[in-house]
């Protein structure tokens, strides 16, 4: 019975590792996903100054290359 005891204790140890650094990795995930989210409004902001200016010009991701 003892022995069994101390398997199990033995497991919810690395099952609470187990936990613990998946906790960390979501906690680290959950800060890239909102510096990103920061970033792609920073350009989607840039992006719409840019077609506001009314320059009236194509887009340099829109032009043909100079060899059509």
């Amino acid at each position: 019975m003892e022995d069994r005891l101390t398997q199990l204790e033995t497991l919810v140890a690395h099952l609470t590792r187990t936990v613990e650094d998946l906790s960390d990795v979501v906690a680290r995930q959950s800060r890239e996903v909102d510096v990103l989210k920061r970033r792609v409004g920073l350009l989607m902001e840039r992006e719409a100054e840019r077609e506001s200016d009314g320059s009236g010009s194509i887009p340099l991701a829109d032009q043909r290359p100079p060899h059509w």
